[in-house]
């Protein structure tokens, strides 16, 4: 029929093509048929999911598709999937077969070093268990005396052993030729020839019997030699899911923590006093658990440990404990509640620490007020999802991390809370100088941006400044000038003085200082002749009184970067991501850390602003010395627009900025000398802006100019520039976009 349109099938891969059918000669349909109006006459080709597509292309995808068809009906054939499924059955033996060959290699080593005493050796060490640790060294001597003896007595052992064959193999001799002489004398016997006759028959069928031993070994021993290493291995080994059967797999994401589970994950934990311990009750272990209670996005349980079990091997074996909750390291945290021998398990639902917490209450909620003498600062949640509200009257608080984790963000954070208070005065000096404090200006008295030494000693004479006023302070109220009670009272309440918060960001720049004043004594460094650590130390003394507060925020705590006094003087620790366990006691101190605190667990990049909280002011279970609190985030945008919010109640003030300049805007600067170029050498950026703003650049080095690119995610290229190889560059689109999405710098360091 003419008029309509006809279907024509591609057989090869069954899909349906339509293509438009004209009336003969162009004209128009008969009267009574379905008039199909033609199409444009410049589109023209097979039609593919309603629109006309070029012929070749065409006949490209259909060759996509038929090599699609074809592997799908391969895949689903069912000799395929029978040979795919023995495939990877004898991967999976395989495998298995290997790993057991593995374990015998592992455990002969452990045999040739004594691994096992020199096991039990590190576990005395590191419990310090010292009755302990001289049994096992002296184990450990005497197995090794043993060994030296047996290997000096070897050769001996050998010879007698050969002359005890030797004697023997004479011995039956002998016996074979008396034998033979006594039948050859015995009347009716066996003569001399039928006896060595008889006795060669016997050594013939012994060799015979010999030789099928052998080739009966040599075929069966290989198979026992792989069973035995395949049965080692399913004791040893932990398959990989993709090599199980499907009707073996088992997905545990979302299994619920049981009682069951949690004891069997203690039994497997390897510690053989607890496993034993598991095996020998009655009751199954149920003795041991405290409810399983639901916490936030997770469940929590208290254990109570056998008799001879302690609760710091417990921690250490954190790791294999998640894995047999399957669970990762990072979803279960360990803490030592006030009931003796017993520890309690956080355990998270599986990916929930991944999921954010949403927005903070300062930034959802625009009459939310502050009030720094009763209120408490919404910081974040901690993991049972409850608000970790965090109180700051009068506290000295110490924030650590490694770089680019959060730690000027959730500093700032309750810097604009206690903005929105109007008796509180800021004086701040951020040491990194990207622009990450610049919405406090016009809020702060004092705003001391940058890295350089100039900024240290502008930040060390606030410091200085600082304690000026608190012994202003201490001197307005000693009773013997003011007899006023009242008075008095009120001002060792604190409430007589308005609070004053002294906050140095990145405070590792100032102890590092190698300036010297002219009174010969240096900015920085750790000893009693620094004059910016003996400030913090006066007024961590008697700033507190006098509401004279200092907050500071460092990287990477150790003795050089923050000196033990200063750390101990802040009633708040607080501590991102750190390297090791060492950096984390430095940070928190040993009680947190034996209570159960590892910021140095946290996962570096994916826990960026989870901070582990520890001292007075914080919220903490009964029991704990520390919290772990996932702050709110508040971006850039975010915290100048709660700095304008707090202008507009407190009204604009004058800011002091430290040094003979403003600080400078680092990015703007950047790309002002890049002068619109795609990308720029490094050395002639940092050049330029020491010639274009020396007040502000002129003590910067290479290193600090990377340092503070990388801290605010502007990545420090290397290829061709200007026609030279393998230069390292900054490309202004990277500039650009850091400047245009300012939220990247907001978890810098």
């Amino acid at each position: 029929m003419t008029g309509v349109a006809e279907p024509a099938r591609d057989d090869e891969v069954g899909r349906v093509l339509t293509f438009p059918i004209t009336p003969a000669g162009g004209g128009r349909a008969n009267a009574g048929e379905l008039a199909t109006p033609a199409p444009p006459p410049v589109a023209s080709g097979p039609v593919l999911d309603g629109e006309i597509v070029d012929e070749d292309e065409f006949r490209r995808n259909r060759s996509r598709r038929l090599v699609t068809v074809v592997a799908r009906r391969v895949r689903q054939h069912p000799t395929a999937r029978v040979a795919g499924l023995a495939v990877r059955s004898l991967v999976r033996h395989g495998y298995v077969a290997a790993h057991g060959h593995v374990s015998w290699a592992r455990r002969v080593f452990a045999a040739a070093t004594h691994g096992v005493i020199r096991q039990q050796i590190r576990n005395a060490h590191v419990a310090r268990d010292v009755e302990a640790l001289a049994l096992w060294q002296d184990r450990l001597r005497s197995e090794k005396d043993a060994r030296h003896t047996r290997l000096r007595n070897l050769p001996t052992t050998i010879t007698r052993a050969l002359l005890a064959v030797l004697v023997v193999v004479t011995v039956l001799a002998g016996i074979l030729v008396v034998a033979g002489i006594g039948f050859e004398l015995t009347p009716g016997g066996l003569d001399w020839d039928s006896w060595w006759a008889l006795l060669a028959d016997i050594w013939g069928y012994a060799v015979a019997s010999l030789t099928l031993a052998i080739h009966a070994a040599l075929i069966a021993g290989p198979l026992a030699w792989l069973y035995a290493a395949w049965t080692e291995g399913r004791r040893a080994a932990s398959v990989p899911a993709w090599m199980l059967p499907l009707n073996e797999r088992v997905d545990t994401a979302g299994v619920p923590i049981t009682p069951a589970r949690v004891v069997i994950a203690l039994r497997d934990l390897g510690y053989a006093t607890l496993r034993t311990s598991i095996k020998a009750m009655d009751d199954g272990a149920a003795g041991m658990l405290g409810p399983v209670r639901i916490a936030g996005c997770g469940v929590e349980v208290d254990v109570t440990l056998p008799s001879g079990v302690s609760t710091d091997e417990i921690q250490k074996r954190r790791r294999k404990l998640a894995e047999n909750l399957d669970r990762h390291e990072h979803e279960l945290f360990i803490t030592i509640p006030e009931a003796a021998r017993t520890v309690r398990l956080w355990i998270a639902d599986s990916g929930a620490l991944d999921e954010p917490i949403g927005p903070s209450p300062l930034v959802i909620d625009p009459t939310l007020a502050a009030d720094v003498h009763s209120g408490r600062a919404p910081w974040g949640q901690d993991l049972r999802g409850d608000a970790a509200a965090i109180s700051l009257w009068q506290r000295h608080l110490l924030i650590t991390g490694l770089s680019n984790q959060g730690k000027t963000a959730s500093l700032r954070a309750l810097v604009l809370w206690l903005a929105l208070d109007t008796s509180t005065e800021f004086r701040i000096a951020d040491l990194k100088g990207v622009g990450d404090w610049n919405m406090f200006r016009g809020l702060a008295s004092v705003l001391i941006q940058g890295p350089a030494d100039e900024h240290v000693i502008a930040a060390t004479e606030m410091l200085e400044a600082a304690v000026e006023e608190m012994e202003r302070r201490l001197a307005a109220v000693d009773p013997d000038k003011y007899p006023d009670g009242v008075t008095r009272a009120l001002s060792r309440a604190g409430k007589g003085f308005h609070p004053i918060f002294v906050v140095v960001d990145e405070a590792q720049q100032a102890f590092m200082c190698p300036a010297v004043g002219e009174d010969k004594r240096p900015y920085g460094g750790t000893k009693a002749t620094s004059r910016y650590f003996m400030a913090a130390r006066k007024i961590h003394n008697q700033g507190r009184a006098v509401n004279v507060v200092l907050w500071q925020g460092t990287q990477d705590p150790t003795d050089q970067n923050l000196p033990k006094m200063v750390r101990e003087g802040a009633h708040i620790r607080a501590s991102l991501v750190v390297g090791t366990e060492q950096q984390a006691r430095m940070a928190l101190g040993d009680k947190a850390i034996n209570g159960g605190a590892a910021p140095h667990k946290l996962r570096q990049g994916l826990d960026k602003g989870t901070l582990v909280v520890a001292g007075d002011g914080v919220p903490l279970p009964p029991g704990q010395s520390s919290i772990t609190v996932r702050t709110h985030f508040v971006s850039g945008k975010d915290a100048t627009d709660l700095a304008d919010r707090a202008k507009a109640i407190r009204g604009w003030r004058d800011t002091a900025y430290g040094t003979d300049t403003e600080a400078r805007d680092f990015l703007g600067d950047v790309l002002a000398v890049m002068a619109g170029a795609d990308r720029v050498k490094t050395v002639d950026i940092l050049q330029r802006l020491k010639e274009n703003w020396p007040a502000a650049y002129d003590g910067w080095s290479s290193q600090d100019f990377a340092d503070t690119l990388k801290s605010i995610d502007v990545v420090i290229r290397q290829g061709r520039v200007g026609g030279e190889g393998g230069q390292r560059y900054v490309a202004g689109d990277d500039v650009r976009h850091a400047l245009e999405h300012p939220a990247i710098t907001d978890r810098t360091s």
